[in-house]
């Protein structure tokens, strides 16, 4: 497949090199789904579990900014924010179980297209509505699969034969060379991968040679003297994962020649498993180990469709007037604290990576350290495009920071707000302040209202509270103000309607809520709903 794609993209060149950079630049947003930082090699992890050249290239060439933060750490909820500017109280996404987005309202794509963009969507979309505000979008239904995955192309369903990774990246080179070439694009290119259940292309099954990954320092976290909130979870190594997430069921989706390739990697490490199942720790660490090795295959893919997709632009002569965005939903564990998953107010799901090439303007190889979100996309989008920025939009321009100007009056906290529960992943719901240096977290549903401060100066594995610690009173304190203040400004609604947490029943619920019925979108209505929760 990506010969093909290769194939492809040099035979589309011939007609594209006449394309030189001239009117409002061009928006490309390159955005993976649960791509953690640890996982691309220029944000340094000490583990090293991979070298990415593709999105390095980004870093290398652009700004990487360390510190981007989401609102609400679930992929369809900051994919709705993305859309609007707006949280989830605001833009009525509030989680994967029951929220349908509402195509009609107010979204950056709609505004660029008034001014005179020509817009598409390829890819993951996961809103349970059909995209408006695209002249053209190619989506999978729900969660979609990796191998052989229906798309929904304005509306009509279409079969595809390989890895989803690479179809997209083919579909989206084919749309931006067949697009109207009068106007400025904004093309959002959306990968499933490495979503769960982390199934790699075939080429990559051994693409890490039976390496063994180094493990995280919390990886047998207790979570001593921590809210129930944290420790009663239901996504860790030890109790969640399954036998499919572990490759000991293969897809179902795979052709007969695929699922030779496939057996033929697996069978023999299953066989290894099943003669001798480790347990207790022995269980946990080889439970990572496939993670990684799985997970990793996943991004590595990732990481050759954005090196392709960035070569087509340099050959195309587009790369010149074309702002480059890379991104994911938000962040994911690879074993911190024992867990997979995300939806956590700490470190490793709040922060996503974000990195920025525009030719001229942002400086490479630089780095960024303030506090900037996935919020500010839409009005960022519109700032570059020359666009009037909405002012019931919620977030900030990044288009100063890109041009290595900080505003004096930038923000120095940040307000976040988690819903679903019980399912998934029995992740209480929770809402915090962040600084650069704290947390101050408030757990409230249903049968918790706990408090905890993190510290990351003194504790940055994130591993204690100090909520209770007399030395820290003025600063709760402290807090405790801005976090109100916050939730005045963000216009929270408090407590949320019991529905943003989901239909599923709270443990003793005595009149649980009456169900929503999420349904898909065009003919691929009710695809993949099964899996919309995760």
């Amino acid at each position: 497949m990506m010969r093909r794609i290769l194939l492809t993209c040099a035979g589309l060149l011939a007609t594209s090199l006449s394309a030189a950079p001239k009117g409002p630049p061009n928006i490309l947003f390159l955005f993976s789904d649960d791509l953690a930082s640890q996982a691309i090699s220029s944000y340094g992890d000490e583990r090293k579990l991979l070298e990415t050249p593709g999105i390095d290239r980004l870093a290398k060439e652009g700004i990487r900014f360390n510190r981007c933060l989401v609102t609400n750490s679930i992929c369809g909820p900051m994919r709705a924010v993305i859309q609007t500017g707006k949280y989830s109280h605001l833009n009525g996404f509030h989680n994967n179980s029951n929220s349908r987005f509402d195509g009609n309202q107010q979204t950056f794509p709609k505004l660029l297209q008034k001014g005179g963009y020509t817009t598409a969507v390829i890819g993951k979309w996961h809103l349970m509505t059909d995209p408006q505000g695209f002249d053209y979008w190619n989506v999978l239904p729900g969660q979609g699969i990796y191998y052989n995955p229906p798309m929904i192309e304005n509306g009509q369903e279409v079969k595809h034969t390989g890895y989803v990774t690479d179809i997209i990246t083919e579909q989206g080179l084919k749309w931006l060379e067949g697009r109207d070439k009068t106007k400025p694009f904004m093309l959002m290119l959306q990968h499933k991968a490495p979503h769960r259940e982390w199934e790699p292309a075939l080429r990559h099954l051994d693409h890490d040679k039976g390496r063994v990954y180094p493990e995280p320092a919390t990886l047998f976290d207790n979570f001593e003297g921590r809210s129930k909130a944290v420790s009663d979870h239901d996504m860790g190594l030890d109790r969640t994962i399954t036998e499919r997430d572990m490759k000991l069921v293969a897809p179902a989706s795979l052709n007969e020649e695929q699922r030779k390739a496939w057996n033929a990697y697996y069978d023999p490490i299953n066989k290894k498993y099943n003669e001798a199942p480790p347990t207790g720790k022995d269980l946990i660490k080889w439970r990572y180990q496939r993670y990684m090795h799985d997970y990793l295959g996943c991004v590595k893919g990732v990481d050759e469709s954005i090196a392709t997709v960035l070569d087509y632009l340099d050959k195309s002569g587009l790369a010149e007037n074309t702002v480059v965005i890379c991104s994911s939903d938000q962040g994911f564990y690879l074993g911190e604290h024992g867990w997979f998953d995300k939806r956590w107010i700490f470190e490793e799901s709040l922060t996503t990576p974000f990195l920025v090439r525009w030719p001229g303007v942002a400086k490479a190889g630089s780095t960024n350290g303030s506090i900037v979100s996935l919020l500010d996309l839409a009005q960022t989008f519109l700032d570059i495009a020359g666009q009037p920025q909405p002012a019931d939009m919620q977030g900030h321009s990044l288009v100063p920071l890109f041009k290595g100007e900080t505003p004096a009056d930038w923000r120095k906290s940040f307000y976040y707000h988690y819903y679903e529960f019980p399912v998934p992943h029995r992740v209480r719901p929770h809402y915090g302040v962040i600084t650069d240096r704290y947390k101050l977290i408030h757990y409230y549903a249903p049968d918790v209202d706990d408090w905890e401060l993190l510290d990351r100066q003194k504790d940055p594995l994130e591993t204690q509270s100090f909520y209770k610690d007399p030395a820290y009173a003025d600063t709760v304190k402290e807090l405790k103000t801005e976090l109100s203040r916050l939730q005045t400004e963000v216009k929270e609604i408090l407590p949320p309607p019991r529905l943003t947490h989901g239909n599923k029943a709270f443990d003793g619920e005595v009149n649980p809520p009456v169900p929503q019925n999420a349904k898909g979108m065009g003919k691929g209505k009710g695809k993949g709903k099964k899996k919309q929760a995760e």
